[in-house]
């Protein structure tokens, strides 16, 4: 038996999906269902920063802390931090993946020579260091780090000391001048001044120890073999990564470190 549909019927269906193609259309042009003009485009992962806490000697507790807050002071300049201790990422390839290198609180002779020449080369090309504390005890086989790092570190008082730091040229956190704090306050083998753009020294008068005299540099900065350097002697104690001064002149220091300014 043949079951034929009325013709109202058909006429029916046709006007109901020609109203569906409409809708669908209406619906495109108004950008309500995703087409290839209208998906969202995916979003660049962010330039990256190497955080590199190796230690062939003294280990400081502090390293978490350090970490931490370079990490959360990457995110605030847009960068995203890697972390590590393994000395193979000193390579071409994977150098050429960072904005700049941080030696947080590494000690001894962390990289060999193979390392050391990929390092040289990331450097001439254009590339950037930032030393945090111990970074000045590392290397010290090592001539050419000597003179990036800006001085070696020689000595320092046993404990921690309280005493001013003292900005120069409004290199201080929101132009301050002076700041009081408990550290590890270290003496270099040499005044790094006639060779680096000093941002701070430290007041040998406020304690026992000091054996650099009335010009103590204890941060600075400097182009440095075709790159950037920038350190800062301060960031052994635990406690110091908490003061939200510390943690400004570290992001003035990523911030140059990375090219964002051209002020260190």
């Amino acid at each position: 038996m043949t079951i034929r549909f009325p013709r109202r019927s058909r006429l029916a269906s046709a006007a109901a999906l020609l109203a569906s193609i409409l809708l669908f259309s209406s619906a495109v042009a108004a950008g309500g269902l995703p087409t290839e003009e209208h998906a969202p485009a995916a979003t660049a992962p962010r330039p990256a920063i190497l955080v590199f806490t190796r230690t062939l000697g003294w280990r400081h507790d502090s390293i978490p802390q350090a970490v931490e807050t370079l990490r959360g002071l990457a995110a605030q300049a847009g960068f995203e931090v890697v972390h590590s201790e393994d000395p193979a990422l000193f390579d071409n390839g994977q150098l050429a993946r960072f904005r700049a290198v941080v030696f947080a609180n590494t000690t001894g002779e962390v990289l060999d020579a193979a390392q050391r020449a990929a390092f040289e080369r990331y450097i001439a090309a254009g590339g950037a260091f930032m030393g945090v504390h111990s970074a000045a005890d590392t290397g010290k086989a090592w001539p050419w780090y000597g003179e990036l790092v800006g001085a070696w570190f020689k000595d320092h008082p046993p404990g921690l000391q309280t005493t001013d730091v003292h900005f120069e040229d409004g290199r201080g956190p929101d132009g301050l001048e002076r700041w009081r704090v408990t550290d590890e306050l270290y003496n270099y083998r040499r005044n790094p001044r006639p060779a680096v753009v000093v941002i701070a020294t430290v007041d040998e008068s406020g304690y026992e120890g000091g054996t650099m005299g009335t010009d103590h540099p204890i941060a600075w900065c400097h182009a440095a073999a075709g790159g950037r350097a920038w350190y800062t002697g301060l960031g052994h104690a635990q406690a110091v990564y908490a003061d939200p001064v510390f943690r400004a002149h570290l992001l003035r220091g990523l911030r140059y470190a990375t090219g964002l300014s051209g002020d260190c």
